[in-house]
């Protein structure tokens, strides 16, 4: 305890988002190997792609490994030049949570045993269960400011580099493509409990990762000083305007910002830091043209 008391707020924030991407990689694992892997479906993005990869493999050179599914150690390999992408454009923090992330995730996909028969017979439900677990898993890895790799990094680069893009549309693109080789391969029951699987998969995932989601807030004080305090602390632009109170008369300050969802418990501890008596007023899911930065990692 004495450990974590002397470490500041940046380094507790960063430590628990570890330990967000570690569970989440966990789930994630325990999701895809106990629900959906038994039952032949396919996940969607790049570890889609590395299932699809370890199939061929196993078809073309058959040999077995008994309950190890090496579409974990596949998606590690087919991972390497996108941990690259996130060291050079993405900053050395997020390439070090990305690679640990990766690392914990492979070895979960590895070393989770596969059970020789589904754990649920019925495939609506094994989807809308193993979905749920491993869509909070990868939106765990996100809300801890890390990516379990593959289309989560193109998707974080995209969405900083060009307006408009989002890792929601990476993942459809790819998932386009990993459903359509299904398709040419397997029946088309196969397919559409895959696609059940990822529609819950990414539901799960939105509500957790909270990153992506834009707030606008109005704070109405009477103290002076929150304005430049948002400004130094978060580095987001505030718009002030003079008010007054309809039943008081009395004068008061009218603040106007836009955030993440993520970083709404900061704002309030500045906010009540200065001003415990403030009103706030908190917006979910604006639209924002103009001069915004996205952060999708803290």
């Amino acid at each position: 305890m004495s450990f974590f008391n002397s470490l500041s707020e940046r380094q507790r924030q960063r430590l628990f988002g570890m330990g967000y991407a570690t569970a989440g990689s966990v789930m994630f694992a325990f999701g895809l190997n106990v629900f959906i892997i038994p039952l032949s479906l396919y996940n969607g993005g790049f570890m889609g792609i590395s299932q699809l990869i370890r199939t061929l493999v196993i078809k073309v050179l058959p040999f077995s490994l008994g309950q190890t599914d090496i579409a974990g150690i596949i998606y590690f390999l087919i991972n390497l030049p996108l941990i690259y992408l996130a060291w050079s454009k993405m900053g050395r923090i997020f390439f070090a949570r990305s690679i640990i992330t990766i690392i914990i995730q492979t070895a979960a996909l590895t070393f989770i045993p596969i059970p020789s028969s589904p754990v649920i017979d019925d495939y609506l439900t094994a989807c809308v269960i193993g979905g749920i677990i491993a869509g909070t898993g990868s939106g765990m890895i996100l809300r801890g400011g890390s990516s379990g790799g593959g289309q989560d990094i193109l998707g974080i680069y995209f969405s900083k580099k060009f307006p408009g893009f989002s890792v929601g549309k990476v993942s459809i693109i790819i998932n386009c493509f990993v459903y359509g080789i299904c398709l040419l391969m397997f029946n088309i029951e196969i397919v559409i409990y895959s696609l059940i699987y990822g529609v819950v998969y990414s539901i799960a995932c939105d509500r957790v990762h909270i990153q992506n989601i834009n707030m606008s807030v109005m704070i109405f004080t009477k103290k002076l000083g929150i304005s430049q305090a948002i400004i130094e602390q978060m580095g987001r632009g505030v718009t002030n305007w003079d008010g007054a109170g309809a039943y008081t008369n009395q004068a008061s300050y009218i603040l106007f910002v836009v955030i993440s969802k993520y970083e709404v418990s900061q704002l309030k501890r500045i906010v009540r830091g200065i001003d415990p008596n403030v009103f706030m007023i908190f917006t979910e899911g604006c639209s924002v043209s103009g001069n915004f930065e996205k952060r999708l990692y803290p």
